[in-house]
């Protein structure tokens, strides 16, 4: 069985496999699952194993329906009246053109959206919701999500690029594609892994090691990109 396959089936089940974007870019490891079935115990590992920030990668199909902006967008809009906002335009990104990140959420059941009860419940209905708008995507989402959720919270939502992989390589399109490339509903939890010791991003070396000791699959961003290429693009 190839890295795919096991990610897949890893998936699946509600386990965690590992995402390494590319040599050149942010050069990271994520530690990836699906959302839908993040647990309290998930986040606990997340944030104990990984340690970056607790994110939730959208499919274009999803937060689309959603209407969800960006957030470049939203303060640039906002810079009308605040002129701060202007300031701090995200111009100058080393490793990419903008970023991803959208708004942050709390579900509504939630108390302050911290604890790892709350952020599973969180992430986990953002994942059932995100699955069940691939399947009625007729369905009115915008109330649907204003009723579950309130923002600003605790879970950051990232958006994968409209054109996927044809217009960004980041963990966000990475996960959101390879979810889809497999069958699986595209709505991804993901968390950069770091490195105390050294205070930078965990190393590729370490980061198979750790795979390797937890028995869970590594992919590589052109491994993502060619399952992609085979199922959509061929």
């Amino acid at each position: 069985m190839d890295e795919a396959a096991k990610a897949a089936e890893q998936l699946e089940s509600g386990g965690f496999i590992l995402v390494y974007d590319e040599d050149g870019r942010e050069e990271e490891v994520d530690l990836v699952m699906l959302a839908e079935k993040v647990t309290p115990k998930h986040v606990y590992t997340l944030r104990k194993d990984a340690g970056g920030l607790i994110c939730v990668a959208l499919h274009p199909k999803i937060w689309t329906r959603w209407g969800l902006p960006f957030l470049h967008d939203v303060f640039s809009f906002s810079s009308r009246k605040y002129d701060v906002l202007s300031r701090l335009t995200p111009d100058d990104i080393p490793y990419d053109s903008r970023s991803a990140f959208s708004l942050t959420v709390n579900h509504r059941k939630t108390y302050t959206g911290i604890t790892d009860n709350d952020r599973a419940l969180t992430i986990s209905e953002i994942g059932r919701m995100g699955r069940e708008t691939m399947e009625k995507p007729e369905r009115d989402w915008k109330s649907a999500l204003g009723g579950a959720f309130r923002s600003p919270g605790h879970v950051h939502l990232l958006l994968a690029a409209e054109g996927l992989l044809r217009e960004r390589r980041g963990h966000t399109e990475l996960t959101v594609v390879l979810a889809e490339s497999v069958g699986l509903p595209p709505v991804m939890a993901l968390c950069e892994m770091l490195d105390g010791e050294t205070g930078r991003a965990l190393s590729l070396g370490d980061a198979r090691r750790y795979a390797e000791e937890h028995g869970f699959p590594i992919l590589r961003g052109e491994d993502i990109a060619d399952l992609w290429e085979r199922k959509y693009e061929g």
